[in-house]
């Protein structure tokens, strides 16, 4: 880089790293400090929103960088290789169940113990796991997944486009069905199976305390090693929001460097002329199978840890609903670019959970007296006939009004539909107008 030009780029090694700006590079340093120490909870944070600070909205926060887990893999699929797919929530179930199939539990060396024993309900059915830890089984969860996006990629690369869709919806139906008739691995559909607990240990559990030298299911301190400390005291979501944030920022960085290698290279040219990069060498086929085993891998991790996130999973959870999230965090974010996937994540996982509990927490305002009052009377309403809100404040409500959950899939599709047509891009788009715009300040060009 030379002095006195931050973008002018004199080797092609500048040109193609992960952060080539070093304001890129201080904002990243800057909001990870900024989300370690509100996350810890240090005093001077004590405005920014609860979630940050180890309260309720943490548990969403975490959702929300498990679903970034996937949804960079969605990406890697339809975003860079250009293959649509209906089919990721197959692939994260099958990484949830290898995980649990590995990491479940299995005191005493044993592969299956009574459900009753786990659940408390008087079964005969059994639960199997072998009860390794959690560095053997979270990444055999996305090699698992990749091993069978390889197997179903023969198939799936012979169609395209619309066919191929309808290809990868059949392989959602297929594991609901697989789930349905191995209730010992999946667990039944309204109780589901307990999944791994998040910790670390050297191997195997061998009793109900473990031996575990990390965990993240309940208060404890961390680095109480450090001389003079008593470590810092964390509760069970704050410290499972550091692991998710340090897997969601290895598994960026890895699709990051994907896109600017040759394999990432040979999968954008088949995305944007597939013939002409047969013709110029590329094989089609193999690379169309690798983008499925890399995406699946993804899927895998993401479908683990987002078990171990939720504690308790049926074969319903891995719905063709959960695909169609991802389908929309793509568009709405911006297919193709890693940067647009995460805001896309934010987006469509986390803002629905925040105007939820807003909409909870401010029912009572449209009651009062004010311009706050009457602007939540104008939106709100608890279902008396009174009321003409759009919005209702129970989440049992049916018909008109719509509950908040219910205006998010309406907001969706609606989205979905004006980012198609007026910004390809999605939020990744318009975020790329507003900076050239300012880059170019005061020119027009």
């Amino acid at each position: 880089m030379a002095f006195g030009r931050p973008l002018l780029r004199t080797s092609y090694a500048e040109d193609a790293a992960i952060l080539p700006t070093w304001s890129q590079r201080g904002a990243l340093g800057v909001a990870g400090f900024a989300l370690a120490l509100a996350a810890l909870g240090v005093p001077f944070f004590e405005a920014i929103p609860a979630f940050l600070l180890g309260g309720t909205w943490l548990t969403p926060f975490n959702t929300m960088l498990v679903f970034a887990v996937a949804a960079l893999g969605i990406n890697i699929l339809v975003g860079v290789t250009g293959q649509v797919s209906l089919g990721h929530s197959f692939f994260m179930g099958v990484g949830a169940y290898a995980a649990v199939l590995l990491g479940g539990d299995g005191r005493g060396g044993a592969a299956c113990i009574p459900f009753h024993e786990q659940l408390g309900l008087l079964e005969n059915t059994t639960r199997c796991g072998l009860g390794l830890p959690i560095w053997i089984w979270l990444p055999a969860s996305g090699i698992a997944a990749a091993l069978v996006g390889i197997l179903v990629s023969p198939a799936a690369v012979r169609v395209r486009g619309l066919y191929l869709a309808i290809v990868t919806v059949g392989l959602v139906f297929i594991g609901r069905h697989l789930g349905n008739m191995l209730p010992e691995y999946a667990g039944d559909a309204e109780s589901g199976r307990r999944w791994p607990p998040l910790e670390f240990r050297w191997w195997r559990r061998t009793d109900d305390s473990g031996d575990a030298f990390i965990t993240f299911d309940e208060k404890g301190a961390w680095f109480s090693w450090i001389p003079g400390t008593d470590g810092i005291t964390l509760s069970d979501d704050q410290k499972a929001f550091f692991f998710y944030l340090f897997v969601v920022i290895v598994a960026t960085v890895l699709a990051k460097n994907l896109m600017r290698s040759r394999t990432g290279r040979a999968l954008q040219a088949i995305r944007d002329r597939d013939v002409a990069a047969e013709v110029m060498g590329v094989p089609e086929r193999e690379y169309k199978r690798l983008g499925f085993a890399l995406s699946s891998a993804y899927a895998g991790v993401g479908g683990a840890l987002l078990a171990v996130n939720l504690a308790r999973v049926g074969p319903p959870e891995w719905s063709l609903f959960l695909a169609v999230d991802f389908i929309a965090i793509l568009l709405i974010g911006g297919a193709g670019t890693i940067a647009g996937t995460l805001m896309g994540t934010f987006f469509v996982r986390l803002l629905p959970k925040m105007v939820e509990r807003f909409t909870e927490k401010n029912a009572d305002l449209a009651e009062g007296d004010g311009p706050v009052s009457t602007i939540a009377s104008l939106l709100l309403t608890d279902g008396s006939r009174s009321d003409f809100g759009p919005i209702a404040t129970s989440a049992q409500a049916t018909g008109w009004p719509l509950p908040v959950a219910l205006w998010n899939f309406v907001i969706f599709g609606v989205l979905i539909v004006v980012f198609l047509i007026a910004e390809p891009l999605g939020l990744f788009g318009i975020w790329l107008r507003i900076r050239n715009y300012w880059k170019g300040w005061p020119f027009s060009y």
